[in-house]
């Protein structure tokens, strides 16, 4: 799973990284949750006139994905992850599959595991050699009963490699800057020709560092949720859970 990451970079890094003509400035985001706004990239419309960076545009989307048919958004999941293993064939995420790929940047994500009847000991998992990653999103363009339009966002995950396993079971799908061409590339790949991206990052790409509680409450979002704490003990049996995801944040950006 993933319901807390980070974006730490500048505009400037992120953009270059994305290989897109520029970012609007925003600041340093270290506790991004769902229902908050959240950096995705898209395969453009036509050619990047005068320009050599591939044709892609940045787009700003609510995380967690509202399907076009949804008639009553109160009665729906938050749908911030899509197990990328169905995801072609679940009615939420079938057509943005098909359509509507893109990349969603990150510094790192948070995960948490279970010690027990607490809530569970978080982790702050960053590439070993720092850098952006980007994760494998899916957009849906939903349409509300008042005639406005919002734009929505899941982030796709897989079976953990053996770095995050101890940790929980599903971790994000990872996006290799030399694929991303082809994973946002929707009239000519269809979701079975980029099937073969859907899967777990390389052994020792990550590193899991245990961090305090304070990453738990969203209102946190300062650089001191990433400081090192202390893990707790090993637990024999379980799989790792996280807190639920605050519904009122959409204002960081």
């Amino acid at each position: 799973m993933c319901a807390r990451f980070a974006l730490t970079a500048t505009p400037d890094q992120t953009a270059a990284f994305l290989d897109v003509v520029a970012l609007e400035d925003f600041p340093a985001r270290y506790n991004i949750a769902p229902t908050q706004p959240i950096l995705t990239t898209i395969a453009g419309v036509a050619p990047a006139v005068g320009s050599n960076l591939p044709n892609r545009q940045p787009l700003l989307v609510r995380w967690g994905l509202l399907p076009a048919w949804v008639r009553d958004v109160r009665d729906f999941p938050l749908l911030f992850n899509a197990p990328s293993e169905s995801a072609i064939e679940k009615a939420s995420f079938k057509a943005a599959m098909r359509h509507r790929r893109a990349l969603v940047a990150a510094s790192g994500f948070y995960e948490w595991r279970r010690t027990g009847g607490r809530k569970g000991q978080a982790y702050w998992i960053r590439p070993r050699q720092g850098g952006l990653i980007a994760f494998a999103g899916l957009i849906e363009t939903y349409a509300e009963p008042g005639g406005s339009e919002m734009d929505t966002g899941a982030i796709l995950t897989v079976q953990a490699n053996a770095d995050i396993a101890h940790i929980h079971d599903r971790m994000p799908v990872m996006i290799d800057t030399r694929d991303f061409e082809r994973w946002l590339d929707c009239r000519t790949q269809e979701p079975r020709d980029v099937a073969d991206l859907l899967r777990p990052a390389p052994p020792n790409f990550f590193e899991a560092i245990p961090v305090s509680d304070l990453v738990n409450k969203v209102a946190n979002t300062g650089p001191a949720i990433q400081e090192r704490g202390v893990a707790a003990t090993e637990p024999k049996n379980g799989r790792g859970r996280k807190p639920a995801a605050d519904d009122g944040q959409m204002t960081l950006f």
